[in-house]
Formats: structure tokens, C-alpha cells, sequence
């Protein structure tokens, strides 16, 4: 059946714009996904609407014409705002549809913090001469720009923009603190932002405008899916990691990232083998044969002891690797932002 078939697609989309009633925008997004078959999570809030879903070719069109014609996106939406990547219903264990405060949980209320105070634009043309142009600044240690990513640690680790300073947080609710904790990065610079689809943007640059001590603040349009699709080959190096079964899709063939246990170049994500840990862990396959399968080495050794007690417990926990790191970094910048373009 054609809703069904294995060769599909992954759609990613957002959109910001005003909903009266969340509950029912849910609801009917919820029957739509079932009805075409398609799994993935929705986020729906106030504030608009946020999607990944995968499903066959025949349902992601179909999904795409609808959402094109419902009256609340049809001035505000269009085709180009869908990203997809070659996937499928296969890529998510089932279809979340909720109701959320926002539709990217950066942790501040959108009331207090709008879309609507965004930074610029940029097509990825755009953004990629504007990164030509600061790493070749860079590199002669002369740059009144920042190239910021503003993933987490584990997405960044895998893949990024040359040059780019990509903080170690683990969460976006953590970006508004890292921005108020490193201030002196971005006084009077021209911030060049970046993130997988540009939703993280659109809140992300928002936020750093309201503390008003950069020059100027850009976004990369349509983040960092779209630029691959012009520039396969360009300054973003590695792979641009995905919040799917998937993890990781690939434009270019570099590996920038290596095994935690051997340190040879690696960049695919397993989950930790531990049973109450949600960790991703890269894990070559040789170190995996020895049985380093867990995020580190706190957990393999705890691995050892829960599969002794009796199961049906699954306790998330943080775990040593992530509770040692600090929530939020502190950049030590002179010296970081002169190694940028080398």
C-alpha cells in the first residue's frame, strides 16, 4: 500500500504565527498524520506549529498540500519551508502530536521573548559568503563576527561550520544562560547564527537582540538543511545530526568527529547500552566488540550491576559524564576566536 512503502521521506518544518486554539490545531494534526500514516512529532503551541514526520513519498506530499492550504499557514507557509531527507515512517518509533508553551523549548516565555523580534535573514548564498568572508578574516585574526552554533554539544560534535564557536550545552533551555554567562563574546559583534532547520534561530537570535550588545544579528534561512542542499560541499564539514532513529544524515564524506574509547575518526550514534541512561555515545565498532558500548566508563561499570536487579525498573538518570560537565560554559574567547579560522 503507497502510504506504507520504505522508500519515503523525513519532513522537517516550523512555523510561527498566531493560534487561537491549540487544542484543536492538535487534534486535527493528529487525525492528518494518522490518516496519512505518517510518524514523527508535532509540537503545537500559541505561538505556531513544529514538525518532523516521516512517512512514504505519496503521504509527505500529500501532508505538505494540506498544511499549504489550512487557512491559519497560508500566508505564512510555503513549499520551501519543508525540508526533507530520504527516510520514512521507519525512522520514528510511533507519532507524538502535543500541546507545548513553545514550539521549541528554549524555556522562556514567548511572551516575554517574540519571534517577532528575530535577527536577518540569510539565504544560504548569503550566509555562505558571509562565512567566506569571516574565515578569511579569521585567519589574519582580524574578525568583528561571531559564527555561532546554537545546537547542542552532540549535534556540533559530529558536524559544523568551520570556524564556528558551538557551546557545550546539552539542551537549548540552556542557550539563554549561556548568552547571559558570555556576554563579552558578542559585545559589539556581528553574530553570525546557524541551526538545523532555523527554528532555534528564530528564538535564539531573538533572545541575544533583547540583551542589545551586538552589532548585528543574522540567521541562517532554513538552517543548516538548506544550505546543504546548495552547498553539499561547503563550509559546514561532517554530518548534520537529526532527532531521529536516524541520528546523523550525510552531505560530504569528512568524519570530524572520533571514538570515545580508542579515539580513531567516528561520527555514528549509539545509545548507551545502559538500561536508565539516554546518552548517545560514539563507539567504533572495533571498541564495541570489546564491549565498550556504554557513554562511558561509570556507566558500563553500573550496566554490570542493574542487569543483575531485577528489571522492569528503567530509571533515567544523568549520568557521571553528563554531571561533571557545567551546565553552562564560561568561553574564554581572545584566544578561541584567533584559532577560528585556522
Amino acid at each position: 500500500h503507497a502510504m506504507d512503502s520504505k522508500v519515503g521521506e523525513v519532513l522537517l518544518y516550523y512555523c510561527y504565527c498566531e493560534v487561537k486554539n491549540p487544542e484543536k490545531l492538535c487534534a486535527w494534526q493528529k487525525a492528518l498524520c494518522q490518516h496519512l500514516h505518517l510518524t514523527g512529532k508535532v509540537r503545537v503551541a500559541s505561538e505556531g506549529i513544529n514538525g518532523t514526520v516521516g512517512g512514504s513519498k505519496v503521504a509527505t506530499s500529500l501532508y505538505i498540500e494540506v498544511m499549504l492550504s489550512q487557512p491559519l499557514f497560508k500566508d505564512i507557509l510555503c513549499r520551501e519551508d519543508f525540508k526533507s531527507s530520504a527516510g520514512g515512517a521507519h525512522c520514528f518509533p510511533d507519532l507524538r502530536v502535543g500541546v507545548f508553551r513553545e514550539i521549541v523549548p528554549m524555556g522562556i516565555d514567548p511572551k516575554i521573548v517574540s519571534y517577532k523580534e528575530t535577527g536577518i535573514h540569510l539565504s544560504p548564498q548569503e550566509f555562505h559568503r558571509e562565512v567566506e568572508q569571516y574565515l578569511s578574516q579569521a585567519s589574519q585574526g582580524q574578525s568583528d563576527t561571531v559564527l555561532l552554533d546554537c545546537r547542542n554539544f552532540y549535534e556540533s560534535k559530529i558536524g559544523h561550520f568551520q570556524g564556528c564557536l558551538a557551546p557545550d550545552i546539552r539542551k537549548f533551555s540552556y542557550f539563554p544562560s549561556y548568552v547571559d554567562e558570555n556576554l563579552e563574546l558578542f559585545k559589539d559583534k556581528r553574530v553570525l547564527m546557524y541551526c538545523t532547520g532555523g527554528i532555534r534561530c528564530e528564538r535564539g537570535s531573538a533572545y541575544l537582540r533583547s540583551k542589545a550588545v551586538c552589532r548585528e544579528v543574522y540567521q541562517l534561512k532554513g538552517g543548516i538543511h538548506k544550505y546543504l542542499e546548495e552547498f553539499p560541499d561547503g563550509f559546514y564539514r561532517g554530518k548534520l545530526f537529526v532527532f531521529d532513529d536516524r541520528y546523523a544524515i550525510c552531505s560530504n564524506e569528512d568524519t570530524i568527529s572520533a571514538c570515545r574509547y580508542c579515539g580513531t575518526l567516528w561520527d555514528q550514534y549509539k545509545l548507551c547500552s545502559s538500561q536508565h541512561c539516554r546518552q548517545l555515545v560514539l563507539t567504533c565498532p572495533s571498541c564495541c566488540n570489546k564491549g565498550l558500548t556504554a557513554c562511558c566508563p561509570v556507566c558500563q561499570e553500573k550496566e554490570l550491576k542493574v542487569t543483575s536487579r531485577a528489571s522492569g525498573q528503567t530509571l533515567k538518570e544523568e549520568c557521571e559524564c553528563t554531571r561533571r560537565r557545567p551546565r553552562v560554559p564560561i568561553e574564554h574567547v581572545s584566544q578561541r576566536i584567533l584559532d577560528a579560522g585556522k
